[in-house]
């Protein structure tokens, strides 16, 4: 339907209602809705980009999902119960780390460790040669009344007298600390399979570090951990105010998507656009104004202005001059148009149905406005 045709039908269905019909033919411009400004949903820490929710010309509310930035996770090296939190919600690990030598302590479930050699071990190729990782059995030198199992953690290069130092976890059994045990790989104890003889020690809580700030804990003081569990998480960077309440980004603004700037894999720097959007409440009216017309409109006019995508009905909304500008439009090549034409933007409340790019008519209200139930969805 044609810009005419849709102005008379509007004339007629206004003139059958008994109204007041303002001359609209007489000012009337052409335009489009525009953006006055956009704005930056931005990264609150660095990271890979996991996931983008967004495409250009979605819209987006207040609280909608953007992104999602990678964490680094940290886990538990060994079982054990948490005897330490040091680092906390948007703490720098780092920094933790350097002052208490750890974000997080874990006691390992196997409380005791063994120094050995070899140098008591039975006189044989077979007792002097060390395996990473095998089980062996520990009966105390005093009385043998304590005893338990172990296993090889790691394995040093002989000393000067062919001696090979080893270390041992105890799996199993009760020892007291500085206790002298026997070593076996037979569970009997036989001597021909002794491999040397250790002191029992305690075995260190294990410091658990990491890099980046920390976006979340996972584990408290005193909890039990199995090795994998995961600890806490970090990002780059370091977090504004107090911490980030998740590593997905939300957006802080309403409106349309005008260009997303993150991809699933790429590195986001804190600070970095995620999306920019057109907001909502920035929509405006822009049309095109002939310099033989600026008389007839002015900063401050009311005016109506009428959309064209809807050919059921006539959908009209009132809004107000911001602004006509000073600089006239230029041909392709830079020179003045042929028609000196000037920008005129002009305010108005959209709604849900108002899409950025639509085509309008905007009439200068000449002091004989419609009734308010003159026009579908008039404002």
């Amino acid at each position: 339907m044609n810009r005419l045709r849709r102005t008379v039908l509007m004339m007629l269905a206004l003139a059958m209602a008994g109204m007041c019909v303002p001359a609209l033919g007489e000012i009337s411009f052409e335009g489009s809705v525009v953006a006055s400004e956009k704005v930056a949903v931005q990264a609150p820490f660095g990271g890979l980009i996991d996931k983008v929710y967004l495409r250009p010309g979605d819209l987006v509310e207040i609280g909608d999902a953007v992104a999602t930035i990678g964490t680094t996770r940290v886990y538990a090296s060994v079982d054990g119960t948490v005897s330490g939190v040091f680092g906390q919600p948007g703490d720098s690990a780092e920094g933790i780390t350097t002052r208490y030598g750890g974000v997080v302590y874990i006691e390992p479930t196997n409380r005791f460790v063994a120094s050995a050699s070899t140098e008591k071990a039975y006189n044989s190729s077979e007792t002097k040669y060390i395996r990473v990782g095998e089980k062996v059995y520990l009966s105390c030198t005093q009385d043998g009344s304590h005893t338990g199992t172990a296993v090889v953690t790691s394995v040093k290069e002989a000393d000067e007298s062919g001696n090979t130092p080893y270390a041992l976890e105890i799996t199993g059994g009760e020892f007291y600390m500085g206790e002298t045990v026997g070593i076996f790989r037979s569970k009997d104890f036989a001597s021909s399979t002794r491999i040397g003889r250790g002191v029992i020690a305690q075995n260190a809580a294990v410091a658990v570090t990491g890099t980046g700030s920390i976006l979340r804990m996972h584990v408290t003081d005193g909890e039990k951990v199995e090795r994998g569990q995961l600890l806490f998480e970090t990002v780059e960077g370091t977090l504004d105010g107090l911490y980030a309440v998740d590593n997905n980004i939300v957006s802080d603004v309403a409106g349309v998507v005008a260009t997303v700037d993150a991809a699933v894999g790429a590195a986001a720097a804190k600070g970095g656009n995620l999306v920019t959007v057109y907001p909502q409440d920035a929509f405006q009216i822009q049309v095109s104004v002939s310099e033989l017309d600026l008389p007839d409109i002015a900063e401050g006019d009311k005016v109506y202005i009428e959309f064209e995508w809807d050919n059921e009905e006539i959908r009209r909304y009132e809004g107000t001059v911001r602004s006509i500008s000073h600089l006239s439009a230029t041909g392709a090549d830079g020179a003045p148009a042929a028609n000196v034409e000037y920008a005129a933007y002009i305010d108005f409340v959209p709604d849900g149905s108002v899409r950025l790019g639509m085509s309008v008519i905007v009439y200068v209200d000449n002091g004989e406005a419609p009734d308010e139930d003159g026009a579908a969805d008039s404002q």
